[in-house]
């Protein structure tokens, strides 16, 4: 390790800490997420290095940072690090260590955030500073194409105080030509093979509204009970088989499997995948969800008293679709999963977010390639389709290629990996925080720089 690159390691491991410390919890409400606690660190953080930036607050409290360096030749290409600041709820009882103490112990950092997203925020922060500060490895420097820093709030809950309400009021401020984002970096396969996202399935989120009867919790038998109704709503949607589909992606995906030849061929063959599923191990929620429109049930109320058969009940479904996928697929795969239940469920919602993918064969995808190399030689980019949301979204529907980019260590298969996405004992390991940092470093001054 070089000097050089132990100091940026350094940097990113000390801002993290502080990041997870800050608590920007974002539990979908607008009076939530306190993100301008981490606009102020990161102020900070850039005092000194001559940019000041810009603060967006659409929200009391609900802060976004974007600062941006110009580059010397105004027709070159420009690179824009979107990094999001708020983390999701924890359940601090089922953690083993405090979940916002971002302590490191036997060199792993622990913390909500710690992978979702705040060590890149950390490490955007870092590289952006130092370029800022005109130097790379050791050397004076200047990009020839913008770079944009951009630090946003509230991508745990739709980006309406973030991203989307910056591409909606101020593009000019997050506009670039090419992106990087979540969630890249994991293992895939023995090649090597580095996961990168290129792209991400859709969003069709929708609430069921369940009317049934009410009276006297006394007289149960023969009721129609909301709640009981809206617990068979909840089995039938979540036990429903969407199609299964083998996307381009999820293909180059199980070719960087290291599995058997048997288990590729089945798990490449739409009819037998779910019953190869099981041999995935911490791999099969991903692989399910790489192949198919997933309808998950995660919030449902009914009844106000308990001695009150209660007469309205509501299912809050989070739904996420594949390429191809249209709104009139989504309300046919409800009234199909639902059947007669229909008579007392009113489908209600019309959000549609298509899914988004971006081309592999751009320059930068290529840095991102020969970063991966230097990182673990040998290495190839495995191009992914995320099966979550990500800010990405916003640059890919206007044509902007976005990439979830990062480099981990050996130890992170990407089932394990994802797993602490949004779980408990969410931590990265230190070796992980070094190898993103300098990936990220040589990227941006390779692709920002002297004309390759």
């Amino acid at each position: 390790m070089t000097t050089r690159t132990a100091s940026l390691a350094g940097q990113t491991t000390e801002l993290l800490q502080t990041l997870i410390r800050n608590r920007c919890v974002n539990d979908g409400t607008p009076g939530s997420g306190h993100e301008l606690r981490t606009v102020r660190t990161l102020q900070s953080f850039f005092e000194g290095s001559g940019l000041d930036g810009v603060v967006v607050e659409p929200h009391t409290e609900r802060a976004s940072l974007v600062l941006r360096i110009e580059g010397t030749d105004r027709s070159a290409p420009s690179l824009a690090l979107v990094g999001h600041t708020d983390v999701v709820p924890v359940e601090s009882a089922a953690w083993q260590r405090d979940p916002f103490g971002a302590e490191i112990v036997d060199g792993v950092l622990w913390g909500r955030g710690a992978i979702d997203m705040l060590n890149l925020t950390a490490a955007y922060a870092v590289v952006t500073r130092a370029i800022a500060q005109g130097t790379a490895a050791g050397a004076p420097f200047r990009p020839r194409g913008d770079l944009v820093f951009a630090a946003v709030a509230d991508e745990e809950s739709g980006s309406r105080f973030g991203v989307e309400w910056l591409t909606e009021n101020r593009l000019d401020l997050i506009d670039a030509d090419f992106v990087l984002t979540e969630s890249g970096g994991a293992a895939v396969g023995q090649k090597p093979g580095i996961g990168v996202m290129v792209g991400e399935k859709g969003g069709a989120a929708r609430v069921l509204r369940v009317t049934g009867t009410p009276g006297h919790g006394s007289a149960p038998w023969g009721a129609q009970n909301a709640a009981v109704l809206a617990a068979e709503a909840v089995r039938r949607v979540a036990a429903f088989p969407t199609p299964t589909v083998i996307t381009p992606h999820w293909r180059a995906y199980v070719e960087a499997l290291a599995v058997e030849e048997a288990a590729r061929e089945r798990l490449l063959d739409p009819q037998r995948l779910v019953g190869e599923l099981p041999s995935l191990g911490a791999l099969a929620g991903f692989a399910h969800a790489s192949t198919h429109t997933t309808i998950s049930p995660n919030i449902v109320r009914a009844g106000e008293k308990a001695n009150v058969i209660p007469g309205e009940a509501e299912i809050v479904l989070d739904i996420r679709i594949l390429p191809g996928v249209s709104a009139d697929d989504v309300e046919g795969y409800l009234r199909e999963a639902l059947g007669e239940l229909l008579e007392h469920v009113t489908i209600e919602g019309d959000h549609f977010g298509a899914s988004s993918a971006s081309p592999t064969g751009t320059p930068l995808y290529e840095v991102l390639q020969d970063a991966v190399q230097r990182a673990q030689p040998g290495a190839e980019l495995v191009p992914m389709l995320g099966v979550g949301g990500t800010d990405g979204r916003f640059y890919r529907r206007r044509g902007v290629p976005a990439y979830g980019f990062g480099v981990l260590s050996r130890r992170w298969d990407y089932g394990t990996f994802r797993r602490l996405f949004h779980g408990k004992d969410e931590r990265i390991d230190l070796e992980s925080l070094e190898l993103t940092v300098t990936a990220l470093d040589h990227v941006v001054r390779t692709f920002l720089g002297e004309r390759r």
